[in-house]
């Protein structure tokens, strides 16, 4: 890995080089001082530019590449046609700016250290800790221990995704005693993401938590974390944007409708399958076409084409994206509640979200309101003759693991949780999946493959390189 995870990468090459239509979301003119001297520079100019980083890596084209492969977009064109098809090599990944991102996370650590600032560091680990669980939840092992001191450790071992998760909630649970302290530096004005709210970022870092515990299967422990996790959309984590073009704009607005325009979409894909089976249906206590046409546009790119709504919809360029979300947040509470048998307070918070839906609040923007209908559920709904029960699944439990799989499936649209979710289902008991097909052949990917940069520079790359088909340890 080498020089790649030096914690003295400089923000401007961050800011500039590595970050497109996203390079000024944050436009303060701090971020370009001293630019030969980032080891000198200020801890809340440090976090403007790693914020600026942690929200490029979450509309980056591996998010393209995981929502693809989750079923929820499809490539139609060039590469984005290859990807969809599984077709990738060690060529098509890097992880710049990935560990650069996350050095300059664990900076601010070091430099929030020096002031005494408890608050700035608390920030800083769960910045961290997003860059790092998306680097692992992508690629299985992962450098991490060894990962920011690239003079002691030039090439660092790659850590058992199982030891990384457990190094997430260490380094987690001490940003959430972090910022539970009772004084730290005000850094509202550097955080374009929560204005310096730091029981907002307290709760960001107990849904990170809840989200990674649900992944391997802690149920009860997802339950204890996510209930202090996000407690209201206004918690949500959302990316600003504007709409001037190469300055702050939303990046799938940038790609479906800039640089890119159909290359992907949803044609061929199962998201649009999904939603069009809940319009219409015997479950009268829910319509989704206005997140459906929220979502999907007709004839944007050609006649009939199924394009991603960058007129007037999700995927605008001003339009907020989300990093972790109170629906999320309460959809672990409501999946995590069910797969311990308590369906009661599954479906209490299922009908949370539901009522925010109802209400039209989607990402930071309000969908229509024709075609927009999500009645509360009672465990009725989920009985053999339920409304709810449309693919006459056998139990209540499993029926209503089914709708909560749904509708996360639908909300973590463009976000790669729903690349976690189509590898998780598959082992998560009772396994309850949606019947999301293949593009092509008979497996289904599993991993993004290792990018040849660390392969040449890294012996302690795990051998035999693992393909796109080899599951990773937590899924």
């Amino acid at each position: 890995m080498k020089k790649s995870i030096s914690c003295k990468v400089i923000i401007t090459l961050l800011a500039i080089n590595l970050l497109s239509g996203c390079r000024r979301l944050f436009d303060e003119p701090s971020i370009q001082s001293n630019p030969n001297a980032v080891t000198d520079v200020d801890v809340s100019t440090l976090l403007a530019g790693t914020l600026l980083g942690v929200s490029f890596l979450h509309e980056d084209t591996d998010v393209r590449i995981a929502s693809m492969w989750a079923g929820e977009l499809n490539g139609l064109s060039r590469a984005h046609q290859g990807f969809a098809q599984y077709i990738v090599s060690s060529q098509s990944f890097m992880w710049s700016p990935l560990y650069p991102v996350a050095g300059q996370a664990r900076l601010i650590q070091t430099k929030a250290d020096a002031v005494g600032d408890k608050w700035t560091k608390g920030v800083g680990q769960v910045l961290e800790a997003l860059v790092i669980a998306k680097v692992t939840d992508l690629y299985g092992d992962v450098p991490y221990s060894q990962a920011f001191d690239d003079v002691a450790y030039p090439t660092p071992v790659f850590d058992k995704q199982t030891d990384v998760y457990a190094a997430l909630h260490t380094t987690l649970d001490n940003a959430i005693q972090n910022l539970s302290a009772s004084s730290g530096l005000a850094f509202n004005t550097q955080d374009f993401i929560y204005k310096g709210d730091v029981a907002k970022w307290r709760a960001a870092a107990n849904t990170l938590k809840a989200r990674l515990y649900l992944h391997t299967g802690e149920y009860a422990k997802a339950v204890a974390s996510a209930s202090s996790g996000i407690n209201s959309t206004a918690g949500d984590a959302l990316i600003p944007h504007g709409t001037s073009l190469g300055v702050d704009i939303n990046q799938n607005y940038d790609f479906f409708r800039v640089n890119r325009a159909g290359d992907t979409g949803f044609d061929g894909a199962y998201l649009p399958v999904l939603l069009r089976s809940r319009i219409g249906s015997a479950n009268t206590k829910t319509d989704e076409t206005a997140i459906y046409n929220h979502y999907i546009k007709v004839g944007i790119t050609a006649t009939g084409a199924l394009d991603p709504n960058t007129t007037d919809g999700a995927f605008t360029a001003n339009s907020p994206h989300p990093i972790l979300t109170y629906y999320e947040n309460q959809l672990i509470l409501a999946e995590a509640q069910a797969r311990l048998g308590v369906s009661d307070k599954a479906l209490a918070a299922l009908n949370t979200v539901r009522s925010a839906l109802a209400n039209g609040y989607v990402n930071g923007k309000t969908i229509s309101g024709t075609g927009r209908k999500y009645d509360a559920y009672t465990l009725d709904d989920f009985g053999p003759a339920g409304l709810a029960n449309l693919t006459k699944l056998a139990t209540v439990q499993t029926a209503l693991l089914y709708e909560i799989i749904s509708q996360r499936f639908i909300l973590f649209l463009m976000q790669y949780e729903a690349f976690n979710d189509y590898r998780r289902l598959a082992k998560a008991v009772p396994v309850v999946q949606l019947p999301i097909p293949l593009y092509t052949g008979s497996q289904r990917p599993q991993r993004f493959i290792y990018p040849q940069g660390e392969i040449n520079t890294n012996l302690n790359v795990p051998k035999p390189l693992p393909d796109q088909f080899t599951r990773v340890a937590v899924f």
